[in-house]
């Protein structure tokens, strides 16, 4: 008697459980919630702060990048050198010029790894400023047509949903 008055509690709850999830999706229909996507990986590649912000980039960042290249040639040159004039060289003198060269070769690595973070530091505080100026631009949008939700880089998008163009345009209508 106990297990068929549980059966039966245990189906109403079944039964409520499952109308639930099957009404849920109508109730945020009907409750209007509207939701925008935006890419930003495209609104930082393809928007005029974002074309500013690799010109910057580049010409802060050229000449210590053509040096670290050309400090790389110089290297490769001077070991190349020394790979054909060993056999002529005394023990002492190749093993000089070999230290050498591997304290050359650590201190171009320690510049490019200083390069490294030079750039993704001033990468990350340009993207930064980009972010700020486009989360103002999404908010103006989400007020202008009214949207509850604008989510960033969704699996799929249908056209219809995605602001990014629009974001992209308001961007560059700034100064």
């Amino acid at each position: 008697m106990k297990f068929d008055k549980f059966s039966k509690v245990f189906q109403i709850g079944l039964v409520a459980i499952s109308s639930a999830f099957v009404m849920s999706p109508t109730y945020a229909q009907d409750a209007g919630t509207r939701v925008a996507v935006v890419n930003s990986e495209k609104v930082f590649n393809e928007s005029n702060f974002a074309k500013a912000m690799q010109t910057r980039l580049q010409n802060e960042f050229t000449k210590r990048q053509n040096d670290l290249r050309d400090s790389a040639e110089k290297i490769k040159t001077a070991a190349e050198k020394l790979d054909r004039d060993s056999a002529v060289m005394s023990e002492a003198e190749r093993v000089r010029r070999q230290r050498e060269l591997a304290d050359q070769d650590r201190e171009l690595q320690r510049k490019q790894r200083e390069f490294t973070e030079d750039l993704n530091q001033r990468t990350f505080e340009e993207r930064a400023k980009i972010a700020e100026k486009a989360n103002l631009v999404l908010r103006q949008i989400a007020e202008q047509r009214k949207l509850d939700v604008i989510v960033q880089e969704a699996a799929f998008v249908s056209p219809k949903a995605d602001i990014t163009d629009d974001v992209i345009k308001a961007l560059n209508s700034q100064k």
